[in-house]
């Protein structure tokens, strides 16, 4: 017989946590073994429990699914990884891959397809949503270097340049090159609009 796959599951909205636990429960070989509601929580309850695979949701409290996998992956590099998502953002896919997930799939996909999906890690294979893998590559590569999504971030609040500035200990002349800079890669008017496009490339 073989053996139970033990899986943590880390989902804010707990209708949907307790759904997939239910669903994934009733494969014969495989068993919720921890389920948190917080990004920030994930590392401390992969480190209490023996667990085979991390399902990670992209959108949580505390830290998001793809900076836990981050985590997750420099501390347990034999933990396989499964990033769920509700936005089909194509950049989001190449940033869990970029932190080490070993499967991107969107949360509708049927319950088989994600049960399928942590057997298939678990053996070595990778497994990403085949319409998200198409549009990641004709989306092309994040523009943005890592300090104007730092900034652009930031900036989502509507702060002005000089407390941006004071948060993250640049000048005002430097943020607003920044931001320009981003504005312009973005092909768009304003930080707002780069925020917002950004947002729903998934490269923030």
């Amino acid at each position: 017989m073989s053996r139970t796959i033990k899986v943590l599951l880390a989902e804010d909205q707990s209708m949907v946590r307790e759904a997939l636990a239910a669903l994934l429960g009733l494969e014969p070989d495989i068993e919720v073994v921890a389920q948190v509601a917080r990004g920030d929580e994930v590392l401390a309850a992969a480190r209490t429990h023996d667990v085979d695979v991390a399902l990670l949701d992209i959108e949580m409290p505390g830290m998001t699914g793809i900076e836990a996998a981050a985590g997750l992956r420099k501390e347990f590099p034999a933990l396989k990884l499964v990033v769920l998502t509700t936005f089909g953002r194509p950049g989001y896919l190449r940033s869990a891959m970029e932190s080490g997930a070993d499967a991107f799939l969107v949360k509708d996909a049927p319950a088989a397809q994600l049960a399928a999906a942590v057997r298939k890690v678990l053996a070595g294979e990778r497994v990403i949503d085949p319409t998200l893998a198409a549009a990641a590559l004709a989306e092309g590569a994040n523009p943005l270097t890592d300090r104007e999504r730092e900034i652009l971030r930031a900036a989502a609040d509507g702060s002005t340049n000089a407390e941006l500035a004071t948060v993250l200990h640049l000048s005002q002349g430097t943020v607003r090159n920044y931001l320009s800079t981003a504005i312009q890669k973005l092909a768009v008017r304003n930080r707002a609009e780069a925020v917002r496009i950004a947002r729903e490339k998934g490269w923030l």
